[in-house]
């Protein structure tokens, strides 16, 4: 995790402007993630947000539910700090710099979030125990919501998913900057597993009502409930 973390600390002051150049169909997938949170616009209820970086789902949570308890957690320092600015109006957000795979909370959570985040966890297996991480994390019937970078079924796929990802690169970059900086960070720093196999992983940790909010080719929304008992 080190290279994502210097990488990070490099990139927070611009990572607001970057990521809508690097994402396509950014906002639609945050807004599809929060659209699904289970609770009314005036309910209170604690939510974490796993890998938060300059607090942008954060803040679109707040916007939507002004009553949440949120926890803000990232790996690199600048970004909670940047984060911390970003959402200075809320006297009601804590913070945690490290690994969210290590950190032990005070709390139980009602929903858990992450967005291209957990894609930078290496193997399988540690995806796997993270899944097992959060679902101890929630609360009976809380909600683990995950938008990020995926792999689809087959090669062939995922060569169309690329080609989509570098297209629509292109539009915002220069063909330098996409072949010279961000395809090698993401073949240096990036561990995608199939979408598929998220939903796998997620059923056999013991959540229930596991499925897929939203899709657009590479990237994907998907989320599962811990039972009630």
């Amino acid at each position: 995790m080190k290279n994502v973390k210097d990488h990070f600390e490099e990139e927070a002051k611009e990572f607001d402007k970057t990521i809508l150049k690097l994402i396509p169909m950014y906002d639609e997938m945050v807004d599809s993630m929060i659209s699904v949170i289970p609770f009314g616009s005036g309910d209170k209820f604690k939510l974490l947000d796993l890998g938060s970086g300059t607090g942008n789902i954060t803040k679109k949570v707040k916007d939507k539910f002004s009553n949440s308890m949120i926890t803000c957690i990232d790996i690199a320092e600048n970004m909670i700090e940047m984060a911390k600015i970003k959402l200075e109006a809320y006297n009601d957000i804590k913070y945690y710099t490290g690994d969210f795979s290590e950190v032990n909370f005070e709390d139980k959570f009602d929903v858990v979030v992450s967005s291209l985040a957990l894609h930078h966890i290496k193997t399988d297996e540690d995806k796997k125990n993270l899944y097992k991480r959060i679902y101890g994390l929630l609360k009976p019937e809380g909600v683990f919501l995950n938008s990020d970078y995926v792999l689809g079924s087959n090669n062939n796929l995922n060569r169309i998913y690329r080609r989509k990802w570098i297209d629509f690169m292109l539009l915002n970059l220069t063909e330098i900057e996409v072949k010279e900086k961000w395809i090698p960070k993401e073949m240096e720093e990036d561990f995608p597993a199939p979408l598929i196999n998220h939903l796998k992983w997620l059923d056999e940790t013991g959540y229930e009502s596991v499925d897929v909010v939203w899709k657009y080719y590479g990237h994907a929304v998907y989320c599962g409930t811990r039972p009630k008992s």
